[in-house]
């Protein structure tokens, strides 16, 4: 099954640690870029059988109801949904309304995933988050009253001067809300990202490492005793409430991606679009002649992938899953003895308990999952 991700790059500000492909909000623009989204999705139309969608940012919540509807019905005719098809909505909480929530709900979305990042006021302030920790537990009722039943929350760890109670906190106040999932990541900061800035001027400081390890293994006992389940290096989840969507990226899957910058996998090629917004609506725009095509490609990137490539992948990806690796199974497929090959530099890993062998499964431990990087260099 394919899973269809759209890119909506716009944002009512940028956060200052921020690092995807998004700008400020322009209602002009935003108008001409749901046209040139639409285009590229009906343009690559062949009814192919589909079972997710996922608007990502961004924040596709500055969309209008009835545009995130056009896009969905865009998607549903262009391919082949079956009956409960996972639709997945990103949302800032300052964006949120009952009556959005509302509207969003009967455009057809049941799943929404909320960028809370923190329940403390002054770490939200120190991220340049718009909303308060108290407008985040408002958005969540107003989803539950406009009826999802499936609705994801964000928390980010490591944030400046955070301590290890002020990250508990944030843990119990997300288990008090009672989503379905919760991702938990840890906070990166590029090279150029104005936090850094923001942190040498005000003398904000990170907590050391073994505190950030400390504060994610903690994370997750303490959801495991309210009833989550891990499946995936960052993300925890009710009893079948996995993002299916997000499963795809680390089984191995396909997706199509749609709008700037988007990527997609299809067999063993992927591809990436123009990541500038006033390019890729001027490349999406309609043929001029009349042919009712993209008036020129909107791929800036592509490549095939080697069967080496396509297995370094799959291994990388699947081994952030709780599940692991199917070893056995990987390696008759890519004819390739996988345990001859990695068992050597695998070896002190396992013998460390970081890495699990069960059978023909490899998985990481959970204290391996804190060093997985380094962990799977081990496959390159």
């Amino acid at each position: 099954m394919l899973g269809l991700y759209l890119h909506i790059p716009f944002c009512s500000s940028i956060c200052n640690y921020c690092n995807f492909n998004r700008g400020l909000f322009d209602a002009a623009v935003k108008d001409r870029y749901v046209s040139a989204l639409e285009q590229e999705i009906r343009d690559a139309a062949d009814g192919s059988a589909a079972d997710t969608i996922f608007f990502g940012g961004g924040t596709p919540s500055l969309l209008e109801p009835a545009e995130i509807h056009r896009l969905i019905t865009a998607c549903a005719e262009s391919f082949a949904f079956l009956p409960g098809a996972e639709i997945t909505l990103e949302t800032n909480p300052e964006t949120s309304s009952a009556e959005r929530m509302s509207g969003f709900r009967a455009a057809g979305v049941n799943r929404v995933s909320f960028g809370v990042q923190s329940f403390r006021d002054e770490e939200l302030r120190r991220l340049g988050r718009l909303h308060s920790a108290d407008r985040a537990r408002q958005a969540v009722i107003e989803a539950r009253a406009a009826g999802f039943d499936n609705v994801s929350l964000d928390l980010m760890m490591w944030l400046p001067q955070q301590s290890r109670e002020h990250w508990q906190s944030s843990v119990e106040a997300l288990i008090e809300v009672e989503p379905e999932h919760a991702s938990l990541y840890l906070l990166e900061l590029y090279p150029n990202a104005p936090l850094k800035e923001d942190m040498a001027r005000a003398g904000w400081s990170q907590s050391p490492d073994d505190d950030a390890a400390e504060m994610y293994l903690w994370s997750l006992e303490r959801l495991e005793c309210a009833g989550y389940a891990q499946y995936e290096i960052s993300n925890v989840a009710r009893p079948g409430r996995q993002s299916r969507h997000n499963l795809k990226y680390w089984r191995d899957g396909e997706w199509l991606g749609f709008g700037c910058g988007a990527h997609s996998t299809r067999g063993s090629v992927r591809w990436k679009n123009v990541s500038s917004t006033d390019e890729y609506i001027a490349r999406a725009s309609r043929d001029p002649a009349g042919a009712g095509r993209l008036s020129m490609s909107l791929v800036v990137e592509r490549r095939a992938m080697s069967p080496e490539q396509h297995l370094e992948d799959a291994l990388f990806t699947g081994l952030r899953l709780t599940e692991g690796l199917d070893f056995a199974a990987l390696s008759r497929r890519y004819g390739i003895d996988l345990w001859t090959r990695y068992e050597t530099p695998l070896t002190p890993f396992l013998h460390a308990g970081l890495v699990v062998r069960e059978g023909g499964n490899l998985r990481l431990s959970r204290e391996g999952m804190i060093i997985a990087n380094e962990i799977m260099q081990v496959f390159v």
